[in-house]
């Protein structure tokens, strides 16, 4: 109880394996309480197959084929065509 905290809970809607093994060896004294386990993740630590644009989905943010539309028009590449 260095903190003040007698114990520790963790609850996730999904975790990796591999993320939840490092987890637990870590920390063996929390409570961990986990929707679902995935078994891979891909190249940048995300989750397969995952709950995908979780937040996109609750909230019907349509989808962008630009990624550049969604920075500030002071952020975004500019073209020769812009400078008209």
């Amino acid at each position: 109880m260095k903190w003040g905290v007698p114990k520790i809970y963790v609850l996730s809607v999904i975790a990796s394996r591999s993320g939840l093994a490092k987890l637990i060896k870590t920390h063996p004294d929390i409570v961990v309480s986990v929707g679902t386990v995935d078994d891979k993740l891909n190249d940048d630590g995300m989750c397969i197959p995952g709950l995908g644009d979780a937040g996109d989905r609750l909230f019907g943010t349509p989808m962008i084929d630009d990624e550049e539309e969604l920075l500030h028009p002071s952020k975004r590449k500019r073209t020769m065509s812009d400078v008209a």
